[in-house]
């Protein structure tokens, strides 16, 4: 074959290992966010219980919010 026609495989293969590559880690990052949720209003609470405070929702709707912002 000549030197061309493998230069193509390879640029193939490797965008096909690319593509493929990316798919997959976007399946395993969904399934792994979907067993282990981000922080909710529940997490919130417990932690700042444990650190001696005393939650009103208010500032828990004030610490997921602020929390929601960073995130996007």
């Amino acid at each position: 074959m000549e030197t061309w026609i493998w230069i193509l495989i390879v640029v193939l293969a490797l965008i096909a290992g690319v593509a493929l590559g990316f798919f997959i880690a976007r399946k395993y990052m969904m399934t792994y966010l979907k067993k282990n949720p981000p922080i909710n209003e529940q997490m919130l609470r417990v932690m700042m219980m444990q650190m001696g405070m005393k939650p009103s929702q208010k500032k828990i709707n004030q610490m997921m919010s602020a929390m929601n912002k960073q995130m996007k």
